[in-house]
C-alpha cells in the first residue's frame, strides 16, 4: 500500500489536549447518522437483518437475498457504493493503526475536527520491550481512539493493521513496520495487539484487525525486482517453520477478523488467487472468522503487472474463488459481473465473499441502527495524559543499550551541565513516528528532551540523514569541545528506508560516519550514540571507537521518544530494550539476495543462512542483544527433566525405528496435554532498580535436526536493586520444542532437547509412551 507525508504541527500533548476538549462544545457524543437499519427508516427498520436478536448468519443471509448483482459487486471494493433503497450507506474499508490512527488509508481523516490521535513507537521499537501486556495495552488505546474518531464521523471500524511478516532481511525498507525476526516473537506481538484492537466481547468487534501480508512479503524494490512482479520461491519447510506461523496465531489465538493476502506471488502464484493458501489454509485448516481483503491493487497486478491471468475477468474469477472476500482497488467491481457473465464465476461465489465482509460489519455494530457499543467513545477520549503517558512508557522499554563501556551513562546533571546535541535526528519530529503514522498529538524531541535536564549546545552536522556534505561538521566539533558530554542522534528516516524502498547497503548514509568520528575525537567528555533507524545499521566503526562510550539505538521512538531518550542518558529510566534483529556486518550483503528466500545456511553454496536461527557468522549485535545500567543473575528453580509424549500405536504401524528416528508428527500424539512449567528467579545484582526480559531458548537433539537454538518463551520483569522476582513460563511440547522437517511437518524430535535462559543450559529428555486406541 503506498504511503503519504503530512505536514506536522508540534504541539505539546498537554496542550494539544486544552484544545481537543475546547471542541467538545460542538461534539459531544456520537454525531453520524446510523451506518444502516436507522430506526427512523420506515422501509428498513423490521427488517430481519436489523434485527439485532437474530443471528449474524441469519442477518447476513437475508440481506443478501435483497440485493441485486449490481449492488453486490459494488460491495466487493474497498470504497463499497451506498444501497441507499435498503438504507445503508457507503462504507471506506481502508483505515489503518499500525501504532497509532493513521490517516494513510482513505477511511481516517483527522481536521479540523480531530487535531491528532497517540502515535506510538514504530513496531519494531515496541517489539524490543519484549513485553506482551504492553502491546495489547497499546491496542486497547488505539481502539478507543479509533471509535472515537469513527464516532465522530472520520474513521471507519476496519483497521489493516498489523504487518506481521518476518524481517528477513536487513535491507527491507518496511522491516520497521514488523515485530522483527523471530516468528515466535512475531506471533507473540500479533495475538497481543490484535487482542488489544478488536476488545473481549465474544464474537463482538471494538475495530476489526487485519495480520498482514499473507504470506512470504518481504520485498518492496531491490536490484531491479519490485513487490509486483516478484515470485517468492519458498520451501515447503520455511513456509511452517517461519513465514506462516504469525499469520496462523493470528487467526488461531488472536481471532483476527481480516487477513490480508500479498502482492507477491509464492511459487509461482499469485497469494490472492491460491485457494491453498486462502480458502483451504486460512478459512479451512484456521478457521479464519472473518474476510480476506487483497494489498491495494493486488487483483489488478495478477493481470496487468504479472500477466498471470489471459482477461481481467479472469482475474476476477480465480481471486474470488481461490477465497478473496474484498479487493482493495477496484478490480472486482469493474470485472466480476462481466466474470459472471462470461460463466467463470457463479453469483452464489459473490454472496460467500460477500457474506464474510457483511458478518464482520454486523459484528462492529454497524447494523445495529444507533445502538452502537463503544458509542460513549469521543473526542476527550483522544490523546488522553494516560495514553501520551503509555506512548512514553513504550519508549523507554524499547530503546536498547547496545554498548556502555569507560565513563559513559547515565549522565549526571551536575558533572554534565552542558551538552553537545549534534546529528540530523537531533530535533526531528516526524522522524520520530516512522511510517504508516497519523497525526502526533505532540512531539518532543531529543533536543528538547535533553535540554529538560540540561544546557544544551545544538549542531545538526548534517543538513539531513543523507548527510551529502561534510561542511557542517567542523561547527559540530567545535560544540563538542566546548560541551562537558556530547550526544549524537544519527540515523535513517523514510527517506532511506520506506515502503517501495529496500536499502542497498547497511551503513549509515553519506557523510555520517565521518561526522561521528570527527565529533568523537573531539569531544571533551563522554560521547555518546543514540541511532534513530527502523532497519539495523552496520557501526562495527563506532563499535571500535574508544571515544565513544555508550551506543544506543531507539527505532523510531514515537511522539515522546524525546524524553525517552533523555531519561535513559540521565538515568530516570534504566534501559531494557533488546533486539529483536540481527544486526549484520555489511559483508553479509554479498551473500545473500534479497531474491533469495530460504532462511537455512546452505554452505555448498556459500549461502549463510538468514536470522540467529540459521545464520552462524558474524555479527554486529545478536537477536535479543541489550544492556542495563545493573546487572542480572539467572536461576531455574523448576524445570522438567523428562517428558513422555503419548504415541497413538494406530500412527506407529510396523515402523517404529523410522518414526522416531524422524520425530513424532504433532498430529500424532495428544498435544493438548502435553505443557509443563519452568520457574526462573531472577537477581537484581547491581545498584539499579531495572527490568529485565527472560528469554528462553531451545536446541533439539543433535544428529539430523538443526542445532541452532530457537526462541520459545520470554517474560519482561521489573527487579529493584537487590531484589529477586520469581518468573512462571509455560513450556507447551507441540508448540515449543517442536521442528518443521523438509515436506513441511511439524514434529517432535525424541531425545535430549536443551534449554538456554542466558548463560545457563538445561537438559530435557523427550521419551515415547505408546497408547491403544479405546473404543
Amino acid at each position: 500500500m503506498v504511503t503519504k507525508t503530512h505536514t506536522k504541527c508540534i504541539l505539546s500533548p498537554s496542550s494539544l489536549f486544552f484544545l481537543l476538549t475546547g471542541f467538545l462544545l460542538l461534539f459531544n457524543g456520537e454525531s453520524r447518522p446510523p451506518f444502516a437499519c436507522d430506526p427512523n427508516n420506515r422501509v428498513t427498520k423490521d427488517l430481519p437483518f436489523c434485527r439485532v436478536n437474530l443471528p449474524i448468519r441469519a442477518r447476513v443471509r437475508d440481506l443478501l437475498g435483497r440485493l441485486t448483482l449490481q449492488e453486490k459487486v459494488r460491495l466487493l471494493v474497498n470504497n463499497a457504493a451506498a444501497v441507499p433503497r435498503l438504507g445503508i450507506q457507503g462504507y471506506e474499508w481502508w483505515s489503518e493503526a499500525l501504532h497509532g490512527v493513521s490517516d494513510v488509508g482513505p477511511g481516517t481523516k483527522f481536521l479540523p475536527t480531530f487535531l491528532g490521535a497517540t502515535q506510538f513507537p514504530q513496531v519494531i521499537t515496541t517489539a524490543s520491550t519484549f513485553n506482551d501486556t504492553l502491546w495489547e495495552e497499546i491496542g486497547q488505546v488505539v481502539s478507543n481512539e479509533a471509535r472515537a474518531m469513527y464516532n465522530g464521523g472520520k474513521a471507519g471500524l476496519t483497521f489493516w493493521s498489523p504487518n506481521v511478516n518476518i524481517f528477513r532481511d536487513p535491507r527491507w525498507g518496511r522491516g520497521q513496520e514488523t515485530p522483527g525476526e523471530d516468528p515466535a516473537l512475531a506471533a507473540r506481538y500479533a495475538v497481543r495487539y490484535v487482542k488489544g484492537l478488536q476488545g473481549n466481547a465474544g464474537d463482538r468487534l471494538k475495530v476489526a484487525a487485519c495480520c498482514k501480508h499473507y504470506t512470504a512479503y518481504d520485498l518492496d524494490n531491490w536490484n531491479g525486482v519490485d513487490r509486483f512482479h516478484f515470485n517468492a520461491k519458498v520451501s515447503k519447510q520455511d513456509l511452517e517453520d517461519t513465514y506462516n506461523v504469525p499469520f496462523k496465531a493470528c487467526v488461531l489465538e488472536g481471532k483476527v477478523a481480516s487477513v490480508m493476502c500479498s502482492y507477491n506471488q509464492v511459487n509461482g502464484k499469485p497469494t490472492c488467487a491460491d485457494p491453498n493458501l486462502l480458502k483451504n489454509t486460512i478459512r479451512g485448516d484456521w478457521r479464519l472468522n472473518g474476510y480476506i481483503v487483497s494489498d491495494c491493487d493486488s487483483v489488478g497486478v495478477m493481470y496487468t503487472s504479472q500477466h498471470y491471468t489471459a482477461t481481467p475477468e479472469d482475474a476476477a474469477a480465480q481471486s474470488i474463488k481461490a477465497g478473496l472476500d474484498l479487493d482493495c482497488g477496484p478490480h472486482l467491481a469493474v470485472y466480476t459481473e462481466g466474470a459472471i457473465k462470461q460463466g467463470k464465476l457463479k453469483e452464489v461465489d459473490v454472496d460467500g465473499a460477500l457474506a464474510n465482509t457483511l458478518a464482520v460489519q454486523m459484528r462492529l455494530g454497524m447494523f445495529d441502527g444507533p445502538r452502537q457499543p463503544y458509542a460513549n467513545l469521543k473526542i476527550s477520549d483522544v490523546c488522553l495524559g494516560s495514553s501520551n503517558q503509555l506512548a512514553l512508557e513504550a519508549a523507554r522499554q524499547g530503546i536498547v543499550l547496545l554498548d556502555n563501556r569507560g565513563h559513559g551513562p547515565p549522565l549526571s546533571t551536575v558533572r554534565h551541565r552542558t551538552v553537545a546535541v549534534i546529528g540530523p535526528n537531533s530535533d526531528v519530529t516526524v522522524t520520530m513516528i516512522g511510517n504508516y503514522a497519523g497525526i502526533a498529538c505532540g512531539y518532543t524531541t531529543p533536543l528538547q528532551g535533553i535540554a529538560r535536564y540540561v544546557k544544551t549546545i545544538h549542531q545538526a552536522g548534517c543538513s539531513d540523514v543523507s548527510c551529502r556534505g561534510n561542511q557542517l561538521i567542523g561547527p559540530a566539533e567545535g560544540a563538542a569541545r566546548h560541551a562537558d558530554a556530547t550526544v549524537l542522534v544519527m540515523g535513517l528516516d523514510q527517506s532511506i528506508e520506506a515502503e517501495a524502498r529496500d536499502r542497498t547497503n547497511i551503513l549509515l548514509p553519506g557523510h555520517q560516519q565521518e561526522l561521528i568520528s570527527r565529533v568523537a575525537k573531539a569531544s571533551r567528555g563522554p560521547c555518546v550514540l543514540v541511532i534513530m533507524s527502523g532497519g539495523p545499521v552496520d557501526i562495527t566503526f563506532a563499535k571500535r571507537d574508544p571515544r565513544i562510550t555508550t551506543i544506543i539505538w531507539a527505532g523510531y521512538p514515537g511522539q515522546s521518544g524525546g524524553t525517552a531518550i533523555a531519561d535513559i542518558l540521565f538515568g530516570t529510566t534504566n534501559p531494557g530494550g533488546r533486539l529483536p534483529m540481527t544486526w549484520y556486518p555489511q559483508e553479509y550483503l554479498a551473500k545473500v539476495p534479497m531474491t533469495n528466500m530460504g532462511m537455512r545456511a546452505n554452505p555448498a553454496h556459500n549461502y549463510p543462512g538468514r536470522t540467529y536461527r540459521f545464520y552462524k557468522g558474524p555479527v554486529v549485535y545478536p537477536f535479543g542483544h541489550g544492556l542495563s545500567y545493573t546487572t542480572f543473575r539467572h536461576s531455574i528453580v523448576k524445570a522438567p527433566t523428562t517428558l513422555t509424549l503419548p504415541m497413538l500405536s494406530i500412527h506407529l504401524e510396523n515402523n517404529n525405528a523410522t518414526t522416531l528416528t524422524n520425530g513424532v508428527r504433532v498430529s500424532h500424539t495428544k498435544c493438548s496435554t502435553l505443557s509443563s512449567s519452568l520457574h526462573i528467579d531472577v537477581e537484581n545484582t547491581g545498584t539499579m532498580d531495572g527490568t529485565h526480559t527472560v528469554m528462553v531458548f531451545s536446541t533439539p537433539p543433535e544428529g539430523k535436526w538443526a542445532t541452532h537454538k530457537q526462541l520459545v518463551a520470554f517474560q519482561k520483569v521489573h527487579v529493584a536493586a537487590g531484589g529477586l522476582q520469581r518468573v512462571a513460563l509455560d513450556l507447551h511440547v507441540c508448540k515449543h520444542l517442536s521442528v518443521v522437517d523438509k515436506f513441511g511437518i511439524r514434529r517432535v524430535p525424541m531425545g535430549e532437547h536443551t534449554l538456554h535462559i542466558g548463560d545457563l543450559k538445561h537438559s530435557l529428555a523427550i521419551k515415547p509412551t505408546i497408547e491403544e486406541i479405546k473404543y
